[in-house]
């Protein structure tokens, strides 16, 4: 993002909010600027692909809390294989875990093709 440095520290925030808040008008009182103005950065390239980059960070970090899980969802797994009392929550949440682990390490699989495939030139037909 290009700007002042006063202005590029108020989109900073303002993409923090975006993040943060429920709503844009919510993100928009918190940073100070109007939901128009909030609405109109949203629309601006460099703004969008900047809090695309946000989100998306917020996502893997998200991913990877789950992913390290999977060892202690694995093991909650195998003490109720053989526990005397049914676990049924205990093994639902571990089972949770694991099926967004996985389905997390797809996505990001999938994204990095896909950043791989924008990168490459257009074919000369487009």
């Amino acid at each position: 993002m290009t700007g002042s440095g006063k202005a590029t520290r108020k989109r900073e925030q303002a993409i923090v909010a975006l993040l943060e808040q429920p709503t844009i008008t919510t993100a928009a009182q918190v940073v100070g600027v109007s939901e128009r103005t909030l609405r109109r950065w949203l629309a601006e390239a460099d703004f969008a692909a900047a809090y695309r980059l946000a989100r998306r960070q917020v996502v893997e970090v998200a991913i990877g809390g789950l992913q390290q899980a999977t060892a202690e969802a694995v093991a909650a797994l195998r003490r109720n294989l053989t526990a005397d009392a049914p676990q049924a929550v205990q093994v639902r949440a571990a089972l949770g875990i694991l099926e967004q682990a996985a389905k997390g390490a797809e996505l990001l699989d999938l994204a990095e093709r896909v950043a791989a495939l924008e990168a490459k030139e257009p074919p000369p037909w487009t």
